[in-house]
């Protein structure tokens, strides 16, 4: 059965556009067909316990001597990473938040990227190579080529760097910007353009959730 991996990791539980998008194309990847399954996480709902051990970051054969991370939490890392895998397409909500990724985002990151496992190391085990991944942020103000903040939105490119480059995915980045057009009086101008790019967003992730759940018939 054609499976997506759906994770949220806003704390905006009302008004959250990157959940807004993520359920859009949740929602077009179940009507391709009633064996089109969604897996979902909330990473926000249930958030993940931060890394309790760094033997972790390695597979027990690469582990240092007398290394002993918790038993609770070797056997989260297993479940996560065997949903990632099982997975036919991953989806990512992904906010940009103080110029990175939401913490909650960073901790599931933290368990998934593991040498040797789910990323090249002493061989070429790369499991999820080619696999699509679909990334949806969202950003409050504007960092276009140009401006001011050009270059400041460090969430897209870890997201790029470690399911991309590092995992093999094949990583598509949907971005709406402007997301406090609505409450900040100073980007009241830009309104018209967030509801726009917003709109589009909604079309652009459509017509993917399409051609994907199509292409895993």
């Amino acid at each position: 059965m054609p499976t997506l991996l759906h994770l949220d990791s806003s704390a905006d539980l009302q008004h959250s556009r990157t959940r807004a998008l993520t359920a859009r194309f949740a929602e077009v990847w179940r009507n391709a067909g009633p064996d089109h399954l969604v897996l979902r996480r909330d990473l926000h709902r249930d958030a993940l316990p931060h890394f309790p051990d760094p033997a972790l970051h390695w597979p027990p054969r690469l582990r240092p001597a007398g290394a002993a991370p918790p038993l609770e939490a070797e056997t989260l890392q297993r479940e996560l990473i065997e949903e990632l895998t099982d997975a036919d397409v991953l989806l990512v909500g992904a906010p940009l938040y103080n110029y990175s990724v939401p913490s909650t985002l960073k901790a599931w990151l933290d368990y998934i990227h593991i040498p040797g496992v789910t990323v090249p190391f002493d061989g070429p085990t790369q499991p999820l190579a080619g696999r699509p991944a679909v990334v949806v942020s969202s950003q409050g103000a504007v960092y276009d080529p140009g401006t001011a903040q050009e270059g400041w939105d460090h969430a897209v490119p870890v997201l790029e760097i470690v399911l991309g480059a590092s995992l093999g995915m094949a990583v598509t980045v949907v971005t709406v910007p402007l997301g406090l057009a609505e409450t900040v009086p100073a980007l009241a101008d830009q309104r018209g353009r967030a509801a726009a790019e917003f709109a589009a967003a909604q079309e652009t992730l459509a017509a993917l959730a399409t051609k994907l759940a199509a292409t895993r018939s």
